[in-house]
């Protein structure tokens, strides 16, 4: 039997203590030898990413002492900040941002000179080259300088700490892959006003002879994550047909599709050191690929066959070859959260290696999200169709009054070249189970669903994402599944932009809105972003400041005239890419018009929370807020301490 309450006040055991308490954020898997090892971004140790081993009997070890943390700031965003060989471990250590060295039995050492200036160098990338030097990724930002100045190179970091540059010249590169040889270097590059999702090249150096040869690439087409082959071939991830599928080159000059289906193996590379596909041992080719919204494993098998495995897993990420028939990734799903698998080819039974942890949760708390497609419009008012993963309530103890519908809160994904993930975040569902609606928008623009739907949004932010934002929390109001009265919106980075743009309107069908270190005022943002995102909103807005004008429209702060519906704004203080200043600019100015506002500044926070006792104080600073707001009292026993608005 389940009880009646008013959705939103319902009791449960996915409060915001669980979703810091033990939690971990899985990043990439490497593989040396018959180890494994992964990155784990741990809130309760104040964020840091811990580097933990698993050898082949099970046994399982940290190895980064305390003070260490394996997080590069290249592109802001990092990624690939360590690698391991032969039990070596090379990482790039977050408060110096150097790389430092680890040997068995011994302490972490920097590596990597010293810097020559306050910012430094920054390190990302790496490959063992067979001479015992460092292929990698440098960063180098010059004394004072602005984005402009900051120069993104591939180098050759020698054992004594001498630095040899290989690659220079474009604005960024990523990805130094050498050959088994150590005698080609392949990687990606691509210039401003370019992201790496629009136009990227793939190159291919001869070391002897200097020679460069361009694979792929170009405008029009994103490529990433190259591979070398035993045979001498290079795989490839491409979007020239319109969905991001899997290519190889040969030294004769061939290029060749290996898998090519309408569904997505690559991924926006925000970070760097993606990898969605591995070569087994005996040429077998792994890959995941996105089809509506969900992952799947395929196999390409050596006659060009591909099969889909069948696996519970919804999405995937970081994969490693682990032996002949063996591969290990970091998945999820939406009842699991996310955990490194070791799958064997032709087994229905991965092996986790490193388990999600036991929510001692019972599933009827859990929501499985729906994939929906609802319509909407383009920037010229032109009918398609948008997609989104549906939540609906979900409790074990209680269910909503007779004849009440839940309220909605429409979730914005960040980037706003990203998606929705699909698998179980104890964060969705500490919202789920309360009785609220959650509705995580793929919004025009967003990856997954090819190239000319994720271009939806060149132009038109601002103007493509708030229609579909609003027009599926109006759908799912058209179809009785949720309260048309009681509509929140939510968002992060770009998606607090995007709430805060849906707020700004007459017309809003929002009651109320969170505003997590979001976007008020673009033409703030164009001239105080760093390098990687400094020229992005081109693409999205136009450029600047020729399209001064579009810039100034579609700044929420410049059209606080419109907001009426109470905000929650929440913003660290280091935040480097969203800067607090912009947070502080929509904060007065609701407050000089007396719209209802609570705000909070998390000291030492950046683009994100990483720290326990943040992420816990705004989920339920939040949760307070839409209390207060929507009408509904929170659980007594929870003891939410209640967030100020200021009226």
């Amino acid at each position: 039997m389940t009880t009646p309450a008013p959705f939103g006040s319902w009791p449960t055991p996915l409060t915001s203590e669980l979703v810091v308490a033990a939690a971990v954020r899985l990043g990439e898997v490497r593989v040396d030898g018959d180890t494994v090892l992964w990155a784990e971004g741990r809130p309760a140790e104040g964020g840091r990413t811990q580097i933990v081993r698993r050898e082949a009997d099970g046994t399982v070890t940290d190895l980064l002492p305390e003070g260490f943390d394996a997080r590069t700031a290249v592109h802001e965003y990092g990624g690939a900040a360590w690698w391991a060989h032969d039990g070596i471990l090379w990482f790039t250590n977050w408060a110096d941002q150097r790389l430092h060295r680890l040997d068995p039995g011994s302490a972490p050492r920097p590596v990597s000179p010293e810097p020559a200036t306050a910012r430094g160098d920054r390190w990302a990338d790496g490959v063992l080259a067979p001479d015992g030097s460092l292929v990698l990724v440098r960063e180098h930002h010059p004394e004072g300088s602005g984005p402009a100045q900051v120069r993104n190179e591939v180098v050759r970091l020698h054992p004594d700490g001498a630095v040899d540059v290989l690659v220079t010249g474009p604005d960024f590169v990523t990805s130094p892959r050498l050959d088994a040889s150590g005698a080609r270097l392949a990687w990606v590059s691509w210039d401003h006003p370019s992201m790496p999702w629009d136009d990227t090249v793939l190159t291919v150096r001869d070391l002897a002879t200097g020679t460069d040869t361009v694979v792929a690439g170009g405008p029009g087409e994103s490529v990433s994550e190259p591979r070398w082959q035993a045979d001498g071939s290079l795989l490839f991830v491409s979007d020239r047909t319109g969905w991001w599928s899997l290519y190889r080159w040969t030294p004769a000059g061939d290029v060749v599709p290996v898998i090519v289906e309408e569904a997505e193996i690559g991924v926006p590379c925000w970070t760097l050191g993606t990898s969605r596909h591995v070569t087994l041992t005996d040429g077998r080719i792994v890959a995941a690929s996105r089809r509506a919204g969900y992952d799947a494993l395929l196999v390409r098998a050596l006659d060009g066959t591909v099969s889909e495995l069948e696996l519970p897993l919804s999405a995937a990420g970081s994969l490693q070859v682990g032996g002949r028939d063996e591969v290990v990734l970091v998945a999820g799903s939406p009842t699991r959260e996310a955990s490194v698998w070791r799958v064997r080819i032709g087994n229905p039974e991965p092996e986790v290696l490193r388990p999600a942890r036991d929510l001692g949760v019972d599933e009827r708390y859990l929501s499985v999200p729906e994939p929906i497609a609802f319509p909407s419009t383009d920037g010229a008012g032109a009918a398609r169709t948008a997609h989104a993963l549906f939540y609906p309530p979900a409790s074990a103890t209680h269910r909503g009054r007779d004849g009440e519908r839940p309220p909605l809160l429409v979730v914005i994904h960040g980037g706003p070249t990203a998606s929705a993930s699909p698998v179980l975040s104890v964060g969705v569902q500490y919202w789920t189970s309360r009785g609220f609606a959650v509705v995580d928008v793929d919004y025009g623009g967003s990856t997954g669903y090819g190239r000319p739907y994720r271009e939806l949004l060149q132009g038109s932010w601002g103007i493509v994402d708030v229609a579909d934002c609003i027009a599926a929390a109006r759908w799912l109001g058209e179809q009785g599944r949720v309260d048309p009265a009681r509509l929140a919106i939510r968002g992060g980075s770009a998606g607090g932009y995007t709430t805060l743009a849906a707020l700004a309107r007459d017309d809003t069908p929002f009651a109320a809105g969170a505003d997590h270190f979001g976007v008020a005022d673009l033409e703030a943002l164009a001239a105080d972003t760093h390098k990687f995102e400094s020229r992005y909103l081109d693409g999205l807005v136009g450029p600047y400041p020729e399209d001064r004008d579009i810039y100034v429209e579609r700044s929420p702060i410049n059209h606080v005239e419109r907001f009426s519906k109470p905000l929650i704004v929440l913003q660290g203080s280091e935040d480097a890419i969203v800067p607090p200043n912009q947070s502080e600019l929509i904060v007065d100015a609701l407050r000089s018009r007396g719209v209802p506002v609570a705000y909070l500044l998390f000291e030492g926070e950046q683009h994100g929370f990483r720290r326990g006792e943040n992420i816990r104080r705004a989920l339920d600073a939040e949760l307070s807020f839409y209390g207060q707001v929507l009408g509904f009292d929170l659980p007594a026993e929870e003891g939410i301490e209640p967030v100020e608005i200021e009226r």
